[in-house]
């Protein structure tokens, strides 16, 4: 495929080609299935780059997207990158203090969002946002969603957080749409940070395509075939397999809400035959279809992530059932999800391996020393490294994170171990630091110790990983207390609750007398090892 000039172009080699063809297949209210031909998606691009054209969004500015998994979502990605602008997505469970802290970094003039999806009030949510916020009030767009009703004015009006509302119009103007900058940044995925809050991961139009090209390739991902499209928009592995979706001319199976026995009807129905998730989500799919199979033969290609220990189990499961293909994956939010992946001649076990080879030549890797930075011997374990148009452009709100992001040399720091097995593959083997993988997004401890400690009655807290009973890890906090307060567990775990998305709420919170430590050279630290043990002990 000759690489797009931008967003734009790409939507518009799709509908020149053939405009009747589906893109995405969207859920309406009821469950029912809504296609989405290629020639609709792109008038609707052009109705609102005009609309945001006429709200001031132009070269340089924000816009969050609040949304869930509607083809909505790809429509203000293409037009908001028609307008110079770049996209922020937001996971739709996050809670207050998590956007407060994107509003914070990404200062985003506009909020789209849907009004009322899954019982979840994110209006209420926003406007608590903001009122934690320093950020100026932005804007909100209220977007309905496939098959439901525009918002009457009254609704609009109540969404108002200081910075003006609107709804879209389905039925106004169409822009043409001008050409936009491939250097300029056109999305942003929230990544943990050493601040224990998500830095804010962005980058540019002409990385996101090569990759989305590049991608579609390696996939192998045929025109009109199907690709389920499970994990959220707004998170960069569902991103990258959605854009190379589209790169490919295939069809985006849209989940706005994951329900295994729904999602498998869908594979069935649509003949999904391209999956990339982490090994959570297709345990989840086999459980469901073990209790009622469904007729799943044209799955022929699965990326794993092997975030719970279940992928080699699962991916016999799928080539005995169906003939389906597994390879380990590789990515991040600042590389890029599927930046790396094994080729179905790899042989097994190794093909279920987290790592890979990297899609295409402009994306290289090295493996360095963590400590003094030298390259190190093949087969020989350190720190994974990148370079390439894949590799993260900025850090919203952060000029600084970037600059402690690479290597003097301009190598990002990936903060992962691996083993170098070629010059353009290599094998995952962990994350350096203790970041924990809840319910398949990558979370820093430092995030909930910071919400436990800002408990009034709580002076030391610290949080741990153990592997819960159904194989998945779970967050479990020890909290020291103030002098003379008792604090509740219970009421800890509510408290974390109001702020936190419900995956990073601890699994259980203990309050001990005193933190286990050890003195080293380099200060006293809380032994991590330790809680762990007293954790899985009293779980």
């Amino acid at each position: 495929m000759v690489m797009p000039r931008d967003l734009p172009d790409l939507l518009g080699r799709l509908v020149r080609e053939d405009p009747a063809a589906v893109v995405a297949l969207d859920k309406g209210p009821g469950g029912e299935t809504i296609p989405v031909p290629r020639g609709e998606l792109w008038r609707r691009v052009g109705r609102l780059a005009e609309e945001l054209r006429t709200a001031g969004i132009g070269a340089g500015d924000c816009v969050a997207v609040w949304l869930p998994n509607w083809s909505d979502a790809l429509v203000w990605q293409f037009a908001v990158a028609a307008r110079g602008a770049h996209v922020v997505g937001v996971n739709t469970r996050y809670n207050v203090a998590e956007a407060a802290h994107v509003l914070d970094r990404a200062r985003p003039r506009l909020v789209a969002l849907a009004p009322d999806f899954h019982g979840l009030d994110l209006p209420g949510r926003l406007r608590d946002a903001v009122a934690g916020s320093s950020a100026p009030a932005p804007a909100v767009a209220l977007v309905p969603g496939p098959g439901r009703r525009v918002p009457p004015p009254a609704e609009v009006a109540a969404a108002d957080v200081g910075g003006g509302a609107w709804a879209p119009d389905p039925a106004g103007a169409a822009l043409q749409l001008p050409s936009s900058d491939p250097a300029a940044l056109v999305v942003a995925f929230t990544t943990s940070g050493s601040t224990g809050m998500p830095k804010l991961a962005a980058h540019r139009a002409a990385g996101v395509l090569a990759h989305a090209v590049a991608d579609a390739a390696a996939l192998g991902i045929g025109r009109g075939e199907h690709v389920l499209c499970a994990l959220p928009l707004s998170g960069v592995f569902g991103y990258n397999l959605a854009m190379a979706a589209l790169a490919a001319g295939a069809v985006c199976v849209l989940e706005p809400v994951f329900d295994a026995d729904a999602v498998l009807d869908d594979m069935a129905a649509h003949r999904v035959t391209h999956v990339a998730s982490g090994d959570d989500l297709v345990l989840r799919l086999a459980e469901a279809w073990q209790a009622r199979p469904r007729d799943l033969s044209a799955w022929r290609w699965w990326g794993a992530a092997d975030f719970q220990g279940r992928a080699a189990e699962l991916a016999a499961w799928a080539h005995e059932e169906f003939g389906t293909v597994t390879t380990g994956v590789y990515g991040s939010s600042e590389v890029f999800a599927l930046t790396a992946l094994w080729p179905a001649e790899e042989p097994t076990p190794r093909r279920w391996e987290g790592g890979g080879r990297v899609v295409h030549d402009g994306i290289r890797v090295r493996v360095v020393d963590p400590v003094t930075g030298e390259p190190c011997a093949p087969g020989t374990e350190g720190e994974l490294q990148f370079r390439g148009p894949n590799v993260v452009d900025a850090y919203l709100g952060d000029d600084g994170a970037a600059a402690r992001a690479f290597t003097a040399d301009g190598w990002f720091r990936s903060g992962d171990l691996g083993v170098q097995t070629a010059e353009d593959a290599f094998v995952y083997v962990v994350r350096m630091g203790d970041a924990l993988r809840l319910r398949g997004f990558l979370v820093d401890p430092a995030e909930i110790e910071l919400r436990l400690a800002a408990h009034p009655e709580v002076r030391t807290a610290k949080v741990v990983g153990i592997e819960g009973a159904d194989g998945a890890t779970e967050a479990v906090g020890f909290v020291v207390a103030e002098s003379g307060r008792e604090p509740d567990p219970a009421g800890l775990r509510t408290w974390c609750a109001e702020a936190l998305a419900p995956f990073k709420v601890p699994a259980a919170v203990h309050v001990i007398d005193a933190m286990p430590t050890t003195s080293g050279t380099n200060g006293t630290k809380i032994r991590a090892a330790v809680l762990r043990e007293w954790a899985s002990w009293w779980r």
